[in-house]
């Protein structure tokens, strides 16, 4: 006897439909009308006579990837399952659309970008309450990743951390604690490129505010974060230019200035740095620097430092003093405690979780040779996790809003259903063992409410 009961396994199961979980995501392109959008920005590329629309290969793909897949084969997955995903195009006719696609350059891109910006504002507009700027702000995290390649692709090259691949800049909408985050940017970039470009940085951040409603485009109300990678003195006079005023909280390497200025700082002007709920952060402290060491930056930035005792085991740095690990980034925001703005500024750590989902969905690698391919690749890749990201906004509560993708694939959509014809009905009966079954169909229901689009 063994700890697992035997089961015979037999083919042929014409009714039993896999990843029947994914209905979510079929329904949230619906309600949020991606797939009429996606298909109208493509219309340019629909050959005469073809069988199958453009954008709905493209979407077909982004599901492909939302569910799991990591490759433009695994559409495959869809279309073995018609009766939910309707036709799926062939392994070749993918491949040509994407070769069509990457042949038109940016075109293409901001075809795509566009789609993608005027639904996500419709679906904010359906989010209501739940949506990023319920609050009246919209923060956008812009940060680099490095994605491996295991063959000699266009743009591969060495990193800075002695791996082979690219080095993408993503920016992201930080959902708050309440949810996840969106994605709105995504600059391809060789393995061997600067993490702090200020040219990089402002083709995202311009990527990322074209994403948003124009309101959000250029006034205080957005706020960019970055590591000390967007700590350079262009892309922070980029982004307090004149006509522009955004507001920032950008990450600063500790210069030997700076750590001059921090070891004139009297301890009467250290404030006791605090946590997410309000508590006191044990063994931490900010304080705010003035002086020369400021020349040369805009008018109005502010410079704030952080020190801390180290974790056990960690390994301090030439530019730590006193045996306190540093910190600094700055900020135009004014009328509030430097404790405050240290607190929103550690929080851009959240973008730490974002990548960790692009990683799982689609950007473990990129699978293509060329570079204008990966383009394409990208903007899959984004769809997916705009999917991963509206889905639960729309319909989903409490900690399960928080799912990340490998947890919304294992609970949610892997999913076992049977599909029954009654009348001129189908019917997709969900298991009724799995225990997030109740999960689904409650989440269906409040799509189910929301209006469709016009």
């Amino acid at each position: 006897m063994g700890s697992y009961p035997r089961v015979r396994i037999k083919g042929g199961g014409r009714t039993v439909v896999s990843q029947a979980g994914g209905v979510l995501l079929l329904e949230t392109v619906r309600k949020s009308g991606l797939d009429t959008a996606i298909s109208a920005a493509l219309t340019p590329w629909r050959k005469a006579r073809a069988v199958h629309d453009p954008g709905k290969v493209l979407l077909d793909v982004a599901l492909a990837v939302a569910l799991g897949g990591d490759c433009l084969a695994d559409v495959g997955m869809l279309r073995a399952e018609p009766a939910v995903f309707g036709p799926v195009a062939s392994d070749p006719t993918v491949s040509r659309l994407i070769d069509t696609l990457a042949a038109s350059g940016e075109k293409a891109l901001w075809a795509i970008r566009a789609a993608r910006a005027e639904v996500r504002r419709y679906v904010r507009r359906l989010a209501d309450r739940k949506a990023p700027d319920a609050g009246g702000t919209v923060t956008v995290d812009l940060d680099g990743v490095l994605v491996i390649a295991h063959s000699d692709k266009e743009d591969a090259a060495p990193t800075w951390k002695r791996t082979y691949g690219h080095h993408p800049l993503t920016g992201f909408v930080d959902h708050g604690p309440g949810g996840t985050g969106e994605p709105v940017a995504a600059l391809l970039k060789p393995g061997n490129a600067g993490s702090n470009t200020a040219a990089d940085h402002i083709t995202a951040a311009q990527l990322a505010l074209a994403q948003l409603p124009k309101k959000y485009r250029r006034g205080r109300r957005t706020l960019i974060r970055t590591d000390s990678a967007g700590g350079t003195h262009d892309f922070v006079a980029w982004l307090a230019r004149r006509g522009r005023w955004l507001s920032y909280s950008v990450g600063m390497v500790i210069t030997e200035a700076i750590h001059r200025h921090v070891l004139k700082v009297p301890a009467s002007a250290w404030t006791a740095a605090v946590e997410a709920d309000g508590e006191i952060r044990d063994g931490a402290w900010v304080a705010e620097l003035t002086g020369d060491v400021l020349d040369g930056w805009p008018k109005g930035m502010r410079l704030i430092v952080r020190k801390e005792r180290p974790h056990p085991g960690a390994q301090l740095r030439l530019t730590n003093a006193d045996g306190m690990r540093l910190t600094c980034f700055a900020t135009n925001t004014l009328g509030r405690p430097i404790a405050e703005l240290e607190l929103r500024h550690r929080l851009r750590a959240r973008a730490e979780d974002r990548i960790r989902a692009a990683r799982a969905t689609g950007l473990r690698n990129l699978p293509l040779h060329r570079a204008a391919q990966n383009r394409i690749w990208l903007e899959i890749v984004q769809i997916a996790l705009d999917l991963l990201a509206w889905m639960p906004m729309l319909a989903l509560t409490g900690k399960a809003r928080l799912w990340e993708p490998r947890r919304l694939r294992l609970h949610l959509f892997t999913t076992a259903g049977q599909l029954v014809t009654t009348g001129r009905r189908r019917i997709l009966r969900l298991a009724r063992y799995w225990p997030c079954t109740s999960h689904i169909t409650t989440a269906l229901e409040r799509l189910a409410l929301l209006p469709n689009p016009g």
